[in-house]
């Protein structure tokens, strides 16, 4: 499908005009009306339809007996009632106004999933083709999509952000969603698909790279029963932008497991090894190396011509240095000493005695706190004019500043790394890394300088592994994209 015709198919679930919603109880305590609440409170301006058999409103909302009634064609249909009653549903509306609804998101579960419901599925999907939708689901959670101001969850970042994704897990979702939240990620969107009976990953994707809102795609999935398709699309992309895979069943008991979650034969995982190495997407192994990457290429620009390789560590705590440049190593980042002009210019400082200065470069508090905190731009300045790293990992250990330094300290050293990160622009890609130890004021202040960083392009991590994954992950982009040139 070319770039116009996937947008306009798509466009009305990510931007849905009409809302129609089935399930609602009276009482105002079902799934559904949770629902209306999320939407109303998250801004949503289009068109709410409640569909119940004999209540004349839900929830203050003319309410309609089907779908069929209501006085607009509805974009999407959020369906939660027992799966027998949806393919006659979706059926009748489709006899009587083919065409009326776009997309239905089936919420309930008891289909493909379980052996009994497999011949339910495969009448719902014949009921949604019929009817000329497109069907979401079954055994999903719903959507989230602040551009189109619609949200299955209760929590999740108001502003239209540049990660897109696709989620075979509904609950998953909500995770990513909230995490995501709290780490500085933004959303273009998020589709749960469950059991993936009509609408595929694929397509999503697809959308997503036709996107111009969106600049990094995720997926979390189980099984791609377009399997081959997946692998055109993606290598026909060439990485166009960065696609970040969070994959289920890689083993023989998550095999199983994924067989009873969504129904899904997750397959061989040499496959999905291979997925990676010719396609350029990332596969990551777990929720937070998956949340940690989509931050990554949400804040920083990949250098193709310029693949990240050699990286610089500065900060406070030198055990913590000393791991990480093993812990780099082994993602195949190098760490390795400046050469003499670095060395001599930054000995020239004559900064405190217990000062590394020859990569990693530790300062104690004693020395980060010189000048206020204006003493990190010296030192920095150095090692971006002589040392030209591809990427710099600034890490400061919060709990050793309390106490000790003025409060204003760590704002001047961050902001002293954001002054010579905009000296040399597109030199290397700046991480910062705000280690503490979980103290709820310090957890408080932690959370304020993130909001700030990620504001300004500079990805925030709790730990130098976190960073290091994530580097790595870039570093894999870049070097796909940089060969295929």
């Amino acid at each position: 499908m070319n770039k116009k015709n996937i947008l306009q198919e798509f466009s009305p679930l990510f931007e849905p005009g009409t809302v129609a919603v089935i399930g609602a109880s009276t009482k105002g305590g079902a799934l559904p009306n949770h629902f209306i609440r999320r939407i109303r409170e998250f801004g949503y301006s289009g068109a709410i339809y409640p569909i119940h058999p004999s209540a004349p409103e839900i929830d203050g909302l003319t309410a309609y007996k089907t779908l069929a009634d209501t006085p607009l064609p509805v974009d999407y249909a959020y369906i939660a009632v027992a799966g027998a009653q949806i393919p006659a549903m979706l059926e009748a509306v489709g006899h009587k106004k083919p065409g009326h609804v776009r997309f239905a998101q089936v919420i309930s579960s008891g289909f493909g999933e379980v052996d009994e419901g497999k011949d339910l599925q495969e009448q719902l999907v014949s009921a949604a083709r019929a009817g000329g939708m497109r069907l979401l689901g079954p055994n999903c959670l719903g959507i989230y999509t602040p551009r189109g101001r619609v949200t299955f969850a209760e929590v999740g970042p108001q502003q239209v952000g540049s990660v897109g994704i696709v989620s075979q897990s509904g609950g998953l979702g909500t995770d990513i969603i909230r995490r995501g939240l709290a780490r500085g990620i933004q959303f273009s969107g998020l589709i749960t698909v469950g059991n993936c009976a009509d609408v595929a990953p694929t397509e999503l994707i697809e959308y997503y790279f036709a996107d111009a809102q969106t600049k990094v795609v995720g997926m979390y999935i189980e099984t791609a029963k377009d399997g081959r398709r997946m692998f055109e699309m993606l290598r026909a992309a060439k990485a166009a932008k960065p696609v970040v895979i969070l994959k289920g069943g890689r083993t023989k008991q998550g095999l199983a497991a994924a067989a009873s979650h969504t129904g899904s034969l997750a397959g061989d995982d040499r496959v999905w090894v291979a997925l990676s190495r010719q396609t350029g997407c990332v596969l990551v192994d777990t929720l937070d190396q998956f949340i940690d990457t989509l931050l990554l290429f949400q804040s920083l620009a990949p250098r193709a011509q310029h693949p990240t390789q050699r990286v610089t560590l500065f900060g406070n705590g030198g055990g913590a240095s000393v791991l990480a440049t093993d812990y780099f190593a082994k993602l195949g980042l190098d760490v390795t000493p400046f050469g003499a002009e670095t060395i001599a210019a930054l000995a020239a400082l004559q900064l405190p005695p217990g000062t590394s200065i020859t990569n990693p470069v530790d300062c104690p508090v004693g020395t980060l706190q010189q000048e206020e905190g204006g003493v990190a731009e010296k030192i920095l300045d150095i090692i971006y004019a002589s040392g030209r790293p591809d990427a710099l990992v600034m890490h400061l250990n919060m709990s050793a500043f309390v106490g000790r330094t003025k409060p204003e300290v760590l704002d001047n050293l961050v902001a002293a790394a954001l002054r010579v990160q905009q000296k040399y622009p597109g030199q290397a890609h700046f991480l910062l890394v705000l280690r503490s130890d979980g103290e709820p004021a310090l957890e408080a202040r932690k959370r304020a300088f993130r909001e700030k960083a990620v504001a300004l392009g500079v990805p925030v991590y709790d730990e130098m592994s976190n960073a290091g994954h994530a580097l790595a992950a870039l570093r894999q982009h870049e070097r796909f994209v940089y060969t295929r040139q």
